[in-house]
């Protein structure tokens, strides 16, 4: 007789833990006469490493799904608007090398060759900023919205920065006493498996045997269920991306009048790069790079020196820098026999392009969309989400690294053997040969929901000074007014825009006080 799920339990907290626990239980739990009960085991000896702070726009989508509050939301994490990334000295190192990459798409993107346009008549602009506003509100400092504006709605497209911590305790408390979640603080001293080889119970310090049908491994870089118990290796990357250490600081602002920066800010540095993130009461500064390229002290000599740019010499001294070590790469797979993993557990790459919660929310919300009814029904589900998310992995590696190929730092070794051909990927650099010919379309990427579609590719690469040979058909001559249109309407809207929008720091401040 085919074994009907009943009982998920989820192990481990944190962004992982309770996302997935929410938005199971938006779907499910509340529901009358629902078949599942949800259970979180936590750890009290496990803290959470709370660094992640960026989010993509989807995060909206997640949390309105489950249920909180926008304005709260905003509140009790401290958070702020994120419209996109400011790329610092990635292409050159000279003082005027920047680029955004904004949460936006290019107006005309998909049904104009924008780029050979932007080539002819207005190369003396930045690509992002010839078709598209947000580089501009977000260079201005300004929010994606104004107080009028409902909750989740934008005028502009943008995710969050966030306080890690204080976002895990938000979706805890929603999950328990909203959504009915079972949560139990307990420390977990064995993992038992049946003779069919699925995991059968957990036996737990204080509460003693805790059975279940469905397990998520959502205990980070330990991986206690898939790694540990499970076995099921880690497919090292680190000879596609190298770094694998970061330094992160909390920096205080030296005035709460201080304006917050509306895009993450990714400054590189001679072995990797710095992350720089404004939340309404602090900033998050981070060195992520390879320690086989710098050492320690001297990553951390660099950080402290970027924060003197911004804060007094004697501050940015007195701060306290946490040090983080990881191995990029992912799970040979993500889910076997009954038991999947969410989060640093599944896999873990560098936080360039904030993809880390992105993944949590398309992990979670593909488990709850197709949480399985019985035994038999797990099994075709685990080999499609395999598949899927060995495919997303892929992605965002492929992606990460076109930052780095496109560099033309030569100041370190670390940048010099970025750009070797043994570090890229196959896929990657046919891609590249392929895009001096076309530009970044749907045709590259087909899979729905991709992880980063072609206009974040077309961002990156004509950011970074990338040649497309401009192509000339009947079609893009009778586009040509079209188009003149098109970018004329990007300036118009530019203006409105800045005009209309206030500054980051005062809307955030206006809702606060709603």
């Amino acid at each position: 007789m085919d074994k009907v799920i009943k009982k998920i339990v989820i192990v481990g907290g944190g962004s992982a833990g309770w996302i997935t626990a929410g938005t199971i239980a938006a779907q499910y739990a509340k529901q009358p006469n629902s078949l599942f009960e949800i259970t979180l085991i936590e750890s009290p000896q496990v803290s959470s490493i709370g660094v992640g702070e960026g989010t993509w726009p989807s995060i909206r989508n997640t949390l309105e799904r489950i249920g909180i509050n926008e304005s709260a939301f905003l509140q009790c994490c401290d958070a702020s608007f994120k419209q996109g990334s400011k790329f610092i000295g990635w292409n050159n190192g000279r003082k005027d090398d920047y680029y955004y990459h904004p949460f936006m798409t290019p107006k005309g993107y998909g049904h104009v060759d924008l780029y050979s346009h932007w080539q002819t008549y207005h190369k003396e602009q930045a690509f992002a900023d010839a078709i598209n506003i947000q580089s501009h509100v977000c260079q201005a400092g300004l929010a994606p919205k104004q107080l009028s504006t409902p909750d989740y709605a934008a005028v502009t497209n943008y995710g969050y920065h966030l306080d890690a911590k204080k976002f895990a305790a938000l979706l805890k408390e929603h999950c328990i006493n909203t959504l009915g979640v079972k949560h139990l603080y307990d420390h977990i001293d064995s993992i038992e498996s049946d003779n069919t080889g699925d995991i059968h119970k957990l036996q737990t310090k204080e509460h003693g045997c805790i059975h279940g049908d469905l397990f998520v491994d959502c205990t980070g870089h330990l991986s206690l269920l898939l790694g540990k118990h499970f076995e099921i290796p880690l497919i090292n990357k680190e000879n596609i991306l190298f770094n694998n250490s970061a330094l992160a600081v909390q920096v205080p602002y030296e005035s709460l009048n201080e304006n917050i920066a509306s895009a993450t800010l990714s400054t590189a540095q001679e072995a990797g790069w710095i992350w720089d993130i404004g939340l309404t009461s602090r900033r998050g500064v981070g060195y992520t790079y390879s320690d086989k390229y710098i050492t320690d002290e001297k990553a951390e000599q660099a950080l402290r020196r970027y924060l003197k740019c911004s804060i007094s010499d004697e501050l940015s001294q007195s701060l306290a820098v946490k040090k983080i070590s990881f191995t990029p790469g992912y799970r040979e797979k993500f889910w076997h026999k009954n038991c999947v993993a969410i989060g640093m557990s599944s896999g873990f790459i560098e936080p360039l392009e904030a993809s880390a919660l992105a993944m949590i929310e398309l992990s979670s919300s593909m488990l709850g969309e197709e949480l399985p009814t019985t035994r038999a029904h797990m099994d075709i589900i685990a080999k499609r989400y395999n598949k899927r998310f060995t495919y997303r992995w892929e992605r965002v590696i492929e992606f990460l690294k076109l930052h780095y190929v496109l560099s033309q730092r030569t100041d370190s070794n670390y940048w010099l053997d970025n750009k070797k051909d043994s570090s890229i990927p196959e896929r990657l650099k046919s891609l590249l040969s392929l895009w001096q010919y076309q530009s970044p379309s749907r045709y590259d990427f087909i899979q729905n929901e991709e992880i980063f579609p072609s206009a974040s590719y077309q961002y990156i690469l004509y950011g970074m000074g990338f040649k497309t040979q401009q192509r000339v058909t009947p079609s893009s001559r009778q586009n040509t007014p079209a188009l003149a249109k098109l970018f004329d309407e990007v300036k118009t809207q530019q203006a409105q825009y800045l005009a209309a929008l206030p500054a980051n720091r005062t809307l955030l401040s206006q809702l606060s006080s709603k």
